[in-house]
């Protein structure tokens, strides 16, 4: 069994080396990551006061200063830091709780399942703005704060649809082979199942991402985060204080947004990749097309499909 899910991480991991989607994907995440990290040490103070306010992009600041005169540079930069980190964090919790609670209640079924798909129907039916909207506002302000909130109003949907895969995988072949040969429930769960779901586990994760990062910028947006630290939320929070669009001062917040959405169409390519290397009906469309010939068709004549066996 472990060779066989060592062969499909291997072949899950190569096809998605040699999509094209997925790589320019995972290039620019990366890139964004690096900026993150080593970002802050090549760029000046991001909460300094460093010349006069809304100044436009120069040669001194490439994309101007802030209402409050700080560079839009560094900010834009260090602001990556704690978005990507509640972003990324908030997907990771969201697949875990998911996959934990999905899993246990479509393989247990029963009374189990009764109660787990219960509390899965209650988080659903929740309006999800208006319940982030009142913790955030009611909590104190951070970033656990926003991860606590995001996770908890974005775990249903993802257990809902794990649950429905795991019932699947439940009643096939090899899960009964396992079962008969005496094996843990937790072992068969996590060993023998979780690996057959990986292409799922890891949409989820991406698409929780995206949520994350869009629900955090909208929620620090509106003034409900900590409007002290600096995160592209806080960027444009503080650049629609200023009132940049009145002003024209583009500059403080177009690259915070365009930052956000390279990033969210940069996991979206990702999503695309996997689902292109996972995905048994796409994977047949390709041996389909590789397989016809692209010849004209001549004299009326139907082409025929090549034996790829």
């Amino acid at each position: 069994m472990n060779q066989l899910h060592d062969s499909i991480f291997v072949r899950w991991v190569t096809g998605i080396i040699q999509n094209r989607k997925a790589k320019t994907g995972v290039v620019i995440i990366f890139i964004f990551l690096f900026l993150a990290l080593l970002g802050p040490l090549m760029t000046q103070d991001s909460t300094a006061f460093l010349s006069t306010p809304l100044s436009p992009p120069s040669s001194e600041h490439l994309l101007g200063t802030n209402g409050q005169g700080q560079d839009v540079l560094a900010q834009t930069i260090i602001g990556s830091r704690q978005t990507l980190l509640v972003g990324f964090a908030t997907g990771i919790l969201v697949v875990f709780i998911g996959a934990l609670i999905g899993g246990i209640s479509g393989y247990y079924g029963g009374k189990i399942d009764d109660f787990l798909s219960l509390l899965i129907n209650v988080f659903l039916v929740m309006p999800g703005l208006p319940l982030m909207v009142i913790l955030a506002s009611w909590l104190p302000p951070g970033p656990a704060t926003l991860t606590g909130v995001l996770v908890l109003t974005g775990w249903a949907w993802n257990a809902r649809v794990i649950r429905s895969q795991m019932m699947t995988f439940r009643s096939r072949d090899f899960v009964s082979a396992a079962i008969v040969s005496g094996e843990r429930n937790i072992r068969i769960i996590i060993v023998e199942i979780m690996p057959r779901m990986l292409s799922l586990l890891a949409s989820s994760f991406i698409g929780a991402s995206i949520y994350a990062i869009g629900a955090q910028v909208g929620l620090e947006f509106l003034g409900l985060g900590d409007v002290s630290t600096v995160t592209w939320g806080t960027n444009l929070y503080w650049a629609s204080n200023d009132m940049a669009l009145l002003t024209g001062s583009w500059w403080t917040f177009v690259p915070t947004g365009l930052s956000i959405a390279i990033v969210s169409f940069a996991l979206t390519l990702i999503n695309f990749g996997i689902d292109e290397v996972t995905n048994p009906r796409l994977i047949a469309e390709r041996v389909w097309r590789a397989n016809i010939p692209t010849k004209k068709i001549v004299n009326g004549v139907t082409p025929v499909v090549k034996s790829h066996e």
